[in-house]
């Protein structure tokens, strides 16, 4: 099995602005994810300002992957968290000039062991897009299984594609 580069998750600061900034407003991404409009510089570090970095609180946990010299490499969020249920949604973004290097799979095991045992979740999953098979792959090889399939689930402006439910428990 390939060696996975160690890894730092930390909380969002100030300095994580022009990053942040570059990956929410990559319409490449909304694809993907829940939004479709650009954010402000403002509404951005407003977020970062006001954020507890507290799942609790927040019901939703950003961290930043930093590789072993202390560069971000990407996002990795914990979002739509369920206290009563105990489950969470994953979501990653990778840099793409640092992507399939292993960084996705550290963090993703990462975010899992803290989830499992500081957090006490009981499951994560993830929602993605069939056609998307690097990620599909990625959280199949961390240990996530693909539970079902939802069909025209992802809106891309004039058409529809199929997404994979995937879950993984603790």
């Amino acid at each position: 099995m390939k060696q996975l580069p160690a890894i730092r998750l930390r909380a969002l600061e100030p300095e994580d602005l022009d990053l942040l900034y570059r990956i929410e407003n990559n319409d490449a991404l909304w694809r993907v994810g829940a939004t479709n409009v650009p954010y402000s510089r403002y509404v951005l570090h407003d977020y970062i300002a006001n954020s507890h970095s507290d799942i609790y609180a927040d019901r939703q946990l950003r961290l930043m992957i930093e590789d072993q010299q202390g560069n971000v490499v990407g996002i990795i969020d914990l979002v739509n968290y369920d206290p009563r249920h105990q489950r969470a949604e994953l979501g990653i973004v990778i840099e793409e000039d640092r992507r399939r290097q292993g960084y996705a799979s550290a963090a993703v095991g990462e975010l899992c062991r803290y989830a499992a045992d500081i957090l006490h979740l009981h499951q994560l999953y993830v929602l993605v897009d069939t056609g998307n098979e690097a990620a599909v792959n990625l959280f199949r090889n961390v240990g996530f299984r693909q539970e079902n399939m939802l069909h025209d689930w992802l809106c891309t402006g004039q058409k529809y594609s199929d997404a994979v439910l995937m879950q993984t428990f603790f």
